[in-house]
């Protein structure tokens, strides 16, 4: 029961804060964002759509740490009502900067809730299902990316009619619906989860989190010079990146190079997603399959997610030589399936290496997925406006693919995190 709400809190989380990719060139228009600091509009909102990605970069950490202090429950039901007050704070913005603001906040609030929930799964679950339950909880992240465009795409049209009579934006009326997820899901955990014993610390928990509280800042210093760290690091950073473009561009992506109409853009995004979804739930029986058969974590975990960084990106790059759009979704789909299929191992990796102190590699390679998802999408923008063509953020997305597969295969942790 506790899996299935945060399933169903990382799909809420992932529809809300996926829900201006659709909308983006209306929201630019109706807020006049070619009016900023920036060139052009297309460079403001890709800076809007990385303001998300810094707010939530930079809470990670104080996340994490208000889980700790309060219960994962107690965190994350507070961060989903505050998270989901934001976005409707979003759909009342009256310029630019305005907006920029209520989506940094909205994804500051938003840092905390997989630090919870990984919390409550190392409380629930014993150490043979923690793995299984954490890839669902990431098909649940998945899920919500994928259901956001083509749902976004449909309550938009849906709302023409009355956004037209009124006067209000229909952007606005579905940010303002959007709120609603998250406040009903809180109200129905809190509930739901009274005698679950989840406010309290379990000992295997409450232990890690001690002892990596407690060595945390003698650490950092030793884990810039680590090299296992330093490359599990900088291939979630890659990785965040390039698949972040299919929650902010890619629907834009499709409509100005396939000339496919909003709605279609939309499911076509869902396509990807479902994909991906599907990815990271195959990748992580997969993975234990193999390490079972060869008793090596480092083809079921390294191998795996090096083949699968490197396929994704020779699949991206032929897509953009095929003309037909379903041949092209096809390919791009595929790969968005075996990058995750590889990139579930990111997640076991950190656990296995982090020791006692996991929650400090996990948050660390975490924030670095966060600060790749940040910069991407404003370099796309940069990108498109500098050259007039989308091929160049194509290529960049397949570059950061591969060089996360080299990343992986130099990856070669022994021991845990910390030990001399």
């Amino acid at each position: 029961m506790i899996l299935g709400y945060l399933w169903a809190v990382a799909l809420v989380a992932y529809v809300q804060r996926s829900a201006i990719s659709v909308p983006l060139q209306e929201i630019g228009r109706d807020l006049d964002a070619g009016a900023t600091v920036f060139s052009d509009a297309t460079r403001a909102l890709g800076f809007l759509q990385s303001a998300w990605h810094l707010g939530y970069a930079v809470m990670q950490l104080p996340g994490g740490g208000l889980a700790d202090r309060l219960g994962g429950r107690r965190a994350i039901v507070l961060l989903a009502v505050l998270w989901s007050l934001a976005t409707a704070v979003a759909g009342f913005a009256g310029s630019y900067w305005q907006m920029v603001a209520a989506w940094t906040l909205m994804g500051g609030l938003q840092a905390g809730v997989f630090p919870c929930a990984v919390r409550s799964i190392g409380q629930v679950f014993g150490e043979r299902e923690q793995a299984r339950a954490s890839g669902w909880l990431g098909a649940g992240m998945l899920a919500g990316g994928a259901i956001a465009p083509v749902l976004t795409a449909w309550l938009l049209e849906r709302f023409t009619p009355f956004a037209a009579s009124s006067g209000i934006d229909r952007w606005r009326l579905c940010l303002w619906l959007y709120c609603l997820p998250g406040i009903v899901w809180a109200a129905a955990y809190w509930l739901a989860t009274r005698s679950a014993g989840l406010d309290g610390g379990g000992a295997r928990t409450v232990t890690g989190s001690a002892a990596a509280a407690a060595t945390a800042h003698p650490l950092w210093r030793r884990a810039l010079a680590d090299p296992s760290l330093l490359l599990l690091c900088g291939q979630q950073f890659l990785r965040a990146a390039a698949m972040i473009f299919f929650v902010t561009w890619f629907p834009t992506f499709l409509r100005e190079t396939r000339g496919v109409s909003l709605m279609q853009s939309g499911l076509l995004t869902t396509y990807a997603g479902v994909a991906a979804m599907l990815g990271v739930v195959c990748g992580g029986y997969a993975s234990d399959w193999l390490l079972a058969r060869t008793g090596s974590k480092r083809i079921s975990r390294q191998g795996l997610a090096a083949t699968g960084m490197a396929a994704c990106a020779v699949l991206i790059v032929a897509s953009s030589f095929v003309g037909d759009v379903n041949a092209a979704i096809a390919l791009i789909s595929v790969g968005a399936f075996i990058a995750c299929f590889g990139g579930v191992a990111g997640y076991t990796v950190a656990i296995d290496y982090g020791g006692e102190r996991v929650g400090m590699v996990f948050g660390a390679m975490n924030m670095s997925g966060a600060f790749g998802a940040m910069l991407f999408p404003v370099t796309v923008g940069w990108l498109v406006s500098a050259t007039g063509t989308w091929n160049a953020a194509v290529y960049t997305f397949a570059a950061l693919m591969a060089i996360d597969a080299v990343l992986w295969a130099l990856l070669n942790p022994r021991g845990t995190f910390g030990e001399p």
